[in-house]
């Protein structure tokens, strides 16, 4: 059957760019992988059919040959036989293109199978800290269980005296090849349980684990700036691997606790200042607790209650940006006095009469005498 026009097939145009056929091919190839067509043949002709398109038109000099002469231009490319996976030079793409999930299905994922196998669990752990600690930064010592390796058998799992054989089955590699049709699947061994070796002879320690429970103190730098929900990674601080695997990381979910005076937003702070309506309305200078120290704030005439003033740069430290730290906003509380004496009152009443405000008994019908009249000065502007 005469072949397909590689453009036709990946449904492009010839002048399509190098990521336009990357992306057509791997939307045809997620659609079209065996391993979501399980036994389905024309899935698994349409996505070798994919392949040999990208591996030509994603090939500069394939590309050219083919744009040249067509499928003639490539039968020394491919050879008599046609396109075969030995042809495929891309494998280093699959990453990229598929993802790991398909990777293993061509051999490809490079040769970590064993080692990344016989890596140890990564952990995770919850740390507290105040928001001063998060303001400056703080160190903090943990105790944590984990698989350590046992120091008897050096982590080999053999007794002394032995020593763990190669796995018969897979030769020491720790995963099988299967091959199904004109792909591979590398899978992991049954018999030795992708370690590659096995213990006849097991260590009374660890039982041919070569890991034991050991209870370990960990030192925790906490960085200024941390916010709530932040993870830290410490590397290789997890389980101690398989037989010689490298180890696991551990990670630190940071929760800052909440303040008392201090609100925060990202890199900002919030917090309230109760203030006398006399403060408010004749303006002040005051003095704020800040993370930083304390701080004069200049509060203006004629502030009204819930107005934000800002401290720039009294905020927390920006975790990626060495020495700028966010803003500190101050929210005036204007409070109004519960008791008053004789004299304060007195002052009030001729502060009132002074601003043309009615009050005491009047006051009732000096407001709504004043509604009236605006009322009826808009109905005179709007019909005339």
């Amino acid at each position: 059957m005469a072949k397909r026009d590689y453009y036709e097939v990946l449904g492009l145009q010839r002048t399509a760019s190098a990521d336009e056929i990357k992306k057509a091919y791997r939307k045809l190839a997620l659609k079209y992988h065996p391993d979501r067509n399980a036994g389905d043949k024309a899935a698994e002709e349409k996505f070798k059919e994919a392949s040999e398109a990208y591996e030509v038109l994603s090939d500069a000099d394939k590309r050219a040959r083919y744009d040249r002469f067509g499928h003639e231009g490539l039968r020394n490319a491919f050879g008599s036989g046609g396109f075969q996976w030995s042809d495929f030079t891309h494998f280093q793409d699959f990453e990229d293109i598929l993802g790991n999930v398909f990777g293993s299905f061509f051999g490809v994922g490079g040769g970590g199978g064993r080692q990344a196998a016989n890596r140890g669990r990564d952990l995770r752990i919850s740390l507290s800290v105040s928001l001063e600690e998060a303001f400056s930064g703080s160190e903090s010592e943990i105790s944590l269980t984990r698989l350590e390796e046992c120091e008897k058998c050096h982590g080999s799992g053999a007794r002394a005296g032995s020593q763990p054989r190669l796995c018969p089955r897979c030769g020491g590699h720790g995963q099988l090849r299967m091959t199904q049709g004109f792909f591979s699947i590398n899978t992991t061994c049954d018999l030795c349980r992708g370690e590659g070796r096995i213990v006849d002879h097991p260590c009374q320690d660890c039982g041919g684990h070569g890991r034991v429970n050991s209870r370990q103190k960990i030192k925790i730098t906490v960085p200024p700036g941390v916010d709530d929900g932040m993870k830290l990674r410490l590397s290789g601080e997890g389980e101690a691997g398989i037989k010689g695997g490298p180890r696991g990381d551990l990670y630190v979910v940071i929760h800052v606790e909440e303040h008392e005076t201090f609100k925060r937003e990202g890199d900002d702070l919030y917090c309230d200042l109760p203030i006398s309506i006399y403060q408010a309305a004749l303006g002040t200078e005051m003095t704020v607790q800040t993370l930083h120290g304390e701080e004069t704030l200049k509060i203006p005439a004629g502030t009204q209650t819930h107005k934000l003033l800002r401290l720039r740069g009294r905020g927390m430290p920006r975790l990626r940006g060495a020495g700028q730290f966010g803003d500190l906003f101050v929210r005036v509380i204007v409070v109004t006095p519960q008791r008053l004496n004789e004299r304060q009152r007195q002052l009030l009443r001729e502060l009132a009469e002074m601003d043309d405000e009615k009050t005491g008994a009047g006051s009732r019908k000096g407001i709504l005498s004043h509604l009236k009249d605006s009322f009826d000065q808009l109905k005179k502007d709007v019909l005339g």
